[in-house]
């Protein structure tokens, strides 16, 4: 299955890179507003550069992966549907339910296949968690908690004013890996309550770049602490934030009526797992030796394991077996609905609940090997 890649800024040059590690899959073309971010990405991996509607219009390209703002999502993957296109999306969805909501029905209707980033859920930290927790080794999971806690990123990023205005925010941004996370470990989200602010009304851009020395002013929450009840009847603490120098919270807890259970760091695919039975110490499992658990990020000296892209294939296998795809549309949205249900709860002070979502279908070992060139080459 040939895709686009529509969107040439940070995050395409991982999906142009890991592109080649996978099988039913292959990137032949990218597309930008602005024509010479997609003419540099192209000579740096070998495709061909396009305009936006050539790319929707070609008869060789049966996919697009949408890597533009969020602001821009609905926008570029109602087109690709509208054109025939199969569409993986960088999240989130989109940035209103409504939207999210069109674009499922409108791939529904067509039958096209949507997917929706992140894709890391899909890697060896969370495939193992929930095998512990399938397993029956957690007991039913009655708690958890996740936090996402940093000072934002106008020191590395050139041009982060989006992040700091309307469909930015750490809730938008950030709160779909933690999100997808919880729901692919514990289940759907029914009610959220929420509490909200603003550390900062003004972000000055410290990183190297045209844009140096500028002020952001700031439009959107940039702390938000929410409590979350699931469809099992589970609670979470959810702490999403941009103003936050340092903390010693872990990324995500789960507690059980038979143990606890530290997941790694949702933004990436591998890590550590451990688990404490009742009272016992806590025991710790690696899971570099997985397939894609292997660090390969950053380029140099890689301490992560980032396999993105693999959502794309997992998409692509799933058309051509006509199945639901783990990281799917209805599970953006779904996502979708509680990062609103949080941003409501944030402004109304009041409970939110939310309907629909399901819990993504597990992923062995055996079937993410399959979608790989070379699985080994992805083991530590």
């Amino acid at each position: 299955m040939n895709f686009a890649v529509i969107g040439c800024g940070v995050i395409s040059g991982r999906y142009l890179q890991n592109a080649p590690m996978f099988r039913g899959v292959k990137i032949v073309a990218c597309a930008d507003l602005r024509p010479e971010a997609a003419r540099k990405q192209a000579k740096a991996h070998g495709i061909k550069a396009m305009s936006v509607s050539a790319a929707l219009k070609s008869d060789a390209i049966d996919g697009i992966i949408n890597l533009t703002v969020p602001n821009a999502h609905f926008a570029v993957s109602r087109r690709a549907l509208c054109a025939g296109k199969h569409v993986f999306s960088e999240k989130p969805l989109s940035v209103l339910p409504r939207e999210g909501r069109a674009l499922v029905e409108l791939a529904d209707k067509h039958k096209l296949g949507l997917g929706v980033a992140p894709d890391t859920f899909l890697g060896p930290g969370q495939r193992y968690a929930r095998s512990l927790i399938e397993g029956g080794k957690t007991g039913r999971i009655v708690a958890a908690s996740a936090f996402l806690m940093s000072r934002g990123m106008e020191h590395w990023h050139p041009d982060p004013t989006f992040f700091f205005k309307p469909g930015g925010g750490p809730v938008l941004d950030m709160g779909p890996y933690y999100l997808t996370a919880l729901i692919n470990l514990i289940g759907p989200v029914r009610d959220v309550m929420a509490l909200d602010g603003m550390g900062l009304a003004e972000r000055i851009i410290t990183a190297e770049g045209p844009k140096k020395g500028e002020a952001i002013t700031v439009e959107t929450p940039t702390t938000s602490l929410a409590t979350l009840r699931f469809a099992n009847g589970a609670l979470a603490t959810l702490a999403l934030s941009w103003d936050v120098f340092q903390h010693g919270h872990r990324p995500l807890e789960l507690y059980g009526t038979e143990g606890s259970l530290r997941v790694p760091d949702p933004n990436f695919f591998g890590g550590d797992v451990e688990f404490a039975a009742a009272r016992e110490p806590w025991s710790v499992t690696a899971t570099a030796g997985q397939v894609t658990g292997k660090p390969n990020h950053p380029d140099i000296n890689p301490q992560f394991a980032n396999y993105r892209m693999l959502g794309v294939a997992e998409l692509a296998d799933a058309v051509r077996h006509k199945r639901q795809p783990r990281a799917s549309g209805a599970l953006g949205l779904h996502v979708l609905d509680v990062m609103d249900a949080i941003l409501r709860s944030g402004r109304t002070r009041k409970l939110v609940s939310i309907t629909g979502g399901a819990q993504p279908a597990a992923f062995s070992e055996a079937e993410v090997a399959a979608l790989l060139v070379d699985p080994q080459a992805t083991r530590g």
